[in-house]
Parts: C-alpha cells; structure tokens; sequence
C-alpha cells in the first residue's frame, strides 16, 4: 500500500529508486569523485512514465551543463538499468520539492498522510516580511545602487564550457564549480574565501570569468575586478568624494572576483580591500581571489588579508601536463577551421607542438596562430618541417625553471654563512653587504620582478638601492674570476634544484 502511495505522490516506485542509485554509483566510478560532486549531487530522480525517465536540477544553470556536457552518458547508464532510452532533465520547482519530501514521509509514515509538509512545518510566522526570509543582511544596498559598481570587462569566450580539465587544474575547477553552485539565503559559502592562484597562461582568469558568467546566470549579483581595476576605483571615489558609495556598493553584491591580488599596493588601499573582505565574508558573501602565488609569498600584502586568503580554500593550478596540451591545441585549431574552413593541422604535427611548447596556454594559443598565417599566407599544408618553423621563437623563448626571492635569499645566506634575517635587516658590515647585493643581483636576473618590488622584498629598501647593488655586482664581476663562479653556481643551483 505504501508503495501505491509512493507512486502517486512521487511517480516512481522503490525499485525504480533502486535503479536510480545504482545508475548514480557507476556515474560516479566513470566520472570520478570530483567531477560527480560539482555536477552529480543534486540531480534527482523526478518520475518514471511513459517509456521515459524525468530527471530534476534546482537551477536553469545546471540543467543547461547537464544536457550539454553529459545528457548522453546518463542516457547509456539509464538504458541499462531501466531499459528506456528517453531521458529528460527539467528544471526543479518548489512545489515538486514538497511533493518528493512529502512521498519520502508517507512511505515511512502511511497513517500520517494530513500531516502538513516539511516546508509547511518549517514555515516562519505569517508576520514575518517577505524580505527577511529572503536575505538577513538588511542594510545592505538597493539592488539599483549594487548595479552601479562597474567591474572588469568580462570575455564571453572565457566560461566552463570553453574551459578544458585535466589532472593540473581539476580539483581547481570542481570546486570552481561548487562555488558557483552554492547559493541561497539558508545556503551559507563552502569554501569562502576562494583563492587559487597559478603562474602566467594557465587558465586562473578564465576560471574567474566562467565563474562570474555562471553567477550572473544564477541571477546572482557579481563583480569581476583586476587589482588594477579594484585601485582606481577606490582612488575614484576619494577623488569625487564618493568614497561612502564606493564601498556600501561593494559590499552589497552577492560575489565579490579580484583578478591578480599580487598587484595589489598602497597602504590605504589595502586597508579598505580588508575592510571590504572582512565585510562580505561576515554577511556571508562569497568571495574569490586569484594570484600568481600561494598566500604564503604574497609578502607585500598587509598580514590580515592574508590570514582571511588562508582561512579558505587555497587551489592551484598546475603546469600543463601534455594530455592537456594537447586538448587546448585541438580546441584552438577547431576554433581556428571556423573561420578559415580550409586549415588543417595533421595529427603528428599537433603532438610535436604538444610536446615541445610546454610553457603555458598562452604559447599554445602562439603556436596555432603562427601554423594558420603559414597555412593561409603560403598556401601550403602543415607538415612537421613547418611547425618547426614556424613555433621556433616559442620554443628557444621558454621560460626557465620559476625561481623564488624567498629562495635566493636563503640560499645566499647559507652559501655565506649567515642568516637570511642578516641579509633582510640594515646591518652594512662588509660580511653582509656583499651576500646582500649578490642576492638582489640574482633576484633582478632569475625572476620577473621589477626593482621597487624586489627592494620591499629585501626589508623594505628603495628601488634604487637594488639598482645600486646590481650594477656593483656587475662591476666586480668584470675583473674578479672567483665571484663569477661563485654566481653561476649559485644560479645552477637554483634553477636546477
């Protein structure tokens, strides 16, 4: 009897949910756990009729990556174990919910069936406004005033769809993916805040751009801000006097992405970046931040944004394995065959390129640019002679192992016998000036920063006394055969460690 009622209430018997189950667990053993927990956990089985099994999602979002990305693997599991071949995923409503929770109850409880429902249950008092069900937060902004906050062009191209996932950036990507996914007034952040960081061209700011395309897919009220972006805003809004708006604005929308937090300067800056984190994590906003280094080494932020930056979850982004290489490869070409239908790129040619550009996504993108102005300007087909040729300057252009100031610094130190904090304080005995100069000469040689960084890394010293130092060092260099090996094994070491 019960399970009559269970098919009247819910369209499906207990075998058919036994079915369903052992369908979500060998979806689960193919796809894996990461990828089953972005996307897996909230479909559900709505009802079983006509030949035709009905699936529900509870966001247009979701039901749009499901029937895009794996309507067809769901449809080989269902075919087996319900011997149907139609499938459909429909959008979830309320009332549907209530229906399912109310058919779970009656299979347990049959002679309680009048009984109200779990949400009529749950309901607050008939007195309570509308709005405090919807959002505690009551001072934050209109929504017309939250509009007004002009963020950073998005790239339409840049969403998860376009976005390829292999081992370097998968578990970056699933919980990308639950972020997004998370929301809700009674659905407090997972992971809040959310900080992955990656170095140059592997994919950091177009898993920023999809999840703010997403968001705003889910009616979500989001903002997309470089560092850059962020700092002249806020010296905007000092200027006009509006600093006021600038921040309630900020800090009533509903996610909150900053793009390359490490170019973030300016003591008063900062300041309010603090102010505004501490803000939206505690109103129980979300907020993600990407970088091009852990927390750890972002040393020229103030010491509190980076105790909220590692108190969340903190993901990185891989080098690109070869697998992946190859992926974003095919992806750029097809791209490139749409608009010119003729290119074509043999399949040896595209593993040779897969294999010898191993910088960054970027040098990919290079490398099929270069292949289609051979292809359409000569006229000739891609052999492997021509992509020899034509990727040559990316691959004598690839960048060397990354090295770390951190890194330099300690190294000098125990190569000279003292301490690092010797080399980062404003002693200028003659025992630690030298290691001191030789460690800013190699900083300015064997990484990308520029001279007023390298200089606060180095106790905070002005840009010119690294100019200084590197220009002694080179000086002596000229006349002196025992510091030049002493500097080539030291960056031997370092890029070779």
């Amino acid at each position: 009897m019960s399970n009559s009622k269970m098919l009247t209430a819910a369209d499906f018997t207990d075998e058919d949910m036994q079915r369903w189950e052992r369908v979500r667990t060998r979806l689960r053993a193919e796809l894996g756990d990461a990828i089953y927990g972005s996307w897996f956990t909230r479909l559900e089985l709505d009802r079983v009729e006509n030949n035709s099994v009905h699936l529900t999602v509870p966001t247009k979002f979701l039901r749009s990556w499901m029937q895009t990305h794996y309507l067809d693997r769901i449809k080989a599991r269902v075919a087996h174990e319900f011997s149907m071949d139609r499938v459909t995923i429909e959008l979830r409503s309320p009332s549907r919910k209530a229906k399912l929770r109310d058919a779970g109850a009656a299979a347990d409880r049959p002679a309680e069936t009048s009984q109200p429902s779990f949400l009529e249950q749950k309901a607050p008092p008939v007195s309570a406004p509308p709005s405090a069900q919807r959002r505690p937060t009551s001072k934050a902004a209109p929504r017309s005033e939250a509009e007004t906050v002009v963020g950073s062009p998005l790239d339409r191209r840049l969403t998860f769809s376009t976005f390829l996932i292999g081992p370097p950036n998968q578990l970056a990507y699933a919980a990308a993916c639950r972020v997004v996914e998370s929301r809700g007034p009674d659905c407090a952040p997972l992971f809040n805040p959310f900080y992955t960081h990656a170095a140059v061209g592997l994919g950091k700011t177009h898993l920023l751009q999809a999840m703010a395309h997403a968001a705003s897919e889910n009616k979500r009220r989001v903002v997309y801000l470089t560092a850059e972006k962020f700092m002249s805003g806020f010296v905007s809004s000092l200027t006009a006097q509006t600093a006021i708006a600038f921040k309630e604005n900020l800090r009533s929308i509903d996610m909150l992405i900053i793009d390359d937090v490490q170019f973030l300067q300016g003591k008063s800056i900062q300041q309010e970046f603090c102010h505004t984190l501490n803000a939206l994590i505690d109103a129980g906003r979300q907020v993600v931040v990407a970088a091009d280094r852990p927390p750890a080494e972002l040393e020229t932020l103030d010491e509190r944004v980076l105790s909220r930056f590692k108190g969340g979850l903190c993901v990185d982004i891989g080098p690109l394995d070869e697998t992946l290489r190859t992926k974003i490869l095919e992806a750029r070409i097809e791209a490139a065959r749409e608009s010119q239908g003729n290119f074509s790129v043999p399949p040896e040619v595209v593993a040779y390129v897969a294999r010898t550009i191993a910088t960054n996504g970027r040098d990919l993108e290079g490398a099929v640019n270069r292949l289609l102005a051979h292809s359409t300007l000569n006229g000739a087909p891609i052999c492997l002679a021509t992509a020899e040729t034509a990727i040559r300057d990316l691959v004598r252009t690839q960048e060397p192992k990354r090295v770390k100031i951190d890194d330099i610094q300690k190294l000098v130190a125990s190569h000279y016998n003292i301490t690092r904090a010797d080399i980062l304080s404003s002693r200028r005995t003659a025992n630690v000036v030298r290691p001191r100069q030789i460690a800013m000469y190699l900083s300015k040689m064997l990484t990308l920063r520029s001279l007023p960084e390298i200089g606060r890394r180095f106790g905070g010293r002005d840009h010119t006394t690294v100019l200084h130092a590197v220009r002694k060092i080179e000086e002596l260099a000229a006349k002196d055969q025992s510091l030049v090996e002493v500097i080539d094994l030291l960056k031997r070491i370092l890029t070779e460690q």
